[in-house]
């Protein structure tokens, strides 16, 4: 009987680990290719003009180009989140397919939406220098789509996993339940059993 027992926690163990693991990834489905083709598009940006003739590399690595162009620090900012995040960590998920990666991914994008409405303001509002370019619009617009398609990914498999939490923690209880029902039927005896079964004149009064 222990035997069993231990096996059937073994068992069960196991079975919480297969779910906490596959709790842990996540299915992009249909997404990852259009995430792949984002990812790609954001490298193309950086050889497109930022601002004038200032490639996305040149504001990357910091050029003399991008320095005469008077390339300002969210400009700076914007292509190495991109880089990092959007292309990085956005491709890591895709291969690993871990719900962390993709949550780095889905923060870092954000930030770098934020990062880029700056980076295309700074380059508008600065005066005797040229405007944003075609590199960084399609970047920030690109950037952007690619954080929505990421909260959509992570949000779905947050509701997968406190689902799933919320199940365990269901059929946890029952089960505690049920052996706490079980504990207290075995070991709680009616009153009003005989104390010796076999002897016929038990239960009955005591007569003169």
């Amino acid at each position: 009987m222990k035997k069993d027992e231990s096996d059937l926690d073994a068992l069960r163990t196991a079975i919480d680990a297969a779910e906490r693991r596959v709790a842990g990834e996540i299915e992009p489905g249909s997404r990852a290719l259009v995430v792949a083709i984002l990812v790609f598009v954001l490298l193309g940006s950086f050889i497109l003009p930022h601002t004038g003739d200032v490639r996305g590399w040149d504001v990357l690595f910091g050029s003399h180009g991008a320095s005469a162009a008077a390339v300002s620090l969210p400009s700076r900012v914007f292509v190495w989140l991109v880089l990092v995040f959007g292309v990085g960590f956005s491709m890591l998920a895709l291969v690993t397919r871990r719900w962390a990666v993709a949550w780095l991914a889905l923060a870092g994008t954000s930030i770098a939406s934020a990062i880029g409405l700056l980076a295309v303001w700074s380059r508008q509002t600065s005066p005797g220098h040229p405007g944003p370019g075609v590199g960084l619009i399609v970047a920030w617009i690109t950037v952007i789509v690619l954080t929505f398609h990421w909260a959509r990914v992570v949000w779905s498999r947050t509701a997968v996993q406190l689902a799933a939490e919320e199940q365990r923690r269901q059929v946890a209880a029952q089960q505690q339940s049920k052996t706490l029902l079980d504990t207290l039927g075995t070991d709680t005896a009616s009153p009003d059993e005989p104390d010796n079964p076999g002897d016929p004149d038990a239960g009955r009064p005591a007569g003169p």
